[in-house]
């Protein structure tokens, strides 16, 4: 049975039948009629696009001494706003992590935090060592 299938499969691989041609005529009609659909759409669209820019011109125009400064008014308003809540978004993340920070949670960075933070306790340390030493040198070198 195996040979059967076998046998049929590659006869079928070495015998490949052109499509009809009633199928390929199908196919050219498909291609041409959502071609030529297409290419109509995108004359509309381009005659459309042209109609609607005459029109608008003259009012545009007419109308730029105040649409320019409005426009540039909406800008600054819309990117104030925008800068606000992110601004007030960044505020409360803050403030929720130091919230989280004292009262013992260890948010994320916390630990980076400490480390500085003693690192910085240590270098004042000795800073105010050697100035207590260098305060010393110079007094008992001027008597």
């Amino acid at each position: 049975m195996a040979d059967y299938y076998g046998h049929q499969h590659t006869h079928h691989l070495h015998h490949e039948q052109p499509a009809p041609r009633s199928y390929q005529v199908v196919k050219a009609a498909t291609a041409v009629t959502a071609g030529g659909s297409l290419l109509v759409l995108s004359g509309l669209t381009l005659a459309g696009t042209i109609i609607a820019l005459t029109v608008a011109t003259p009012l545009l125009l007419i109308f730029s001494p105040v649409l320019v400064p409005a426009t540039i008014t909406l800008f600054f308003l819309m990117f104030g706003f925008l800068a606000s809540g992110g601004f007030g978004v960044a505020a409360i993340s803050v403030l929720s992590w130091i919230y989280r920070y004292v009262t013992g949670r260890h948010p994320p960075g916390a630990v980076q935090l400490e480390y500085a933070r003693d690192k910085l306790a240590t270098k004042a340390r000795e800073m105010k060592e050697r100035a207590e030493q260098f305060g010393q040198q110079q007094i008992s070198g001027t008597q």
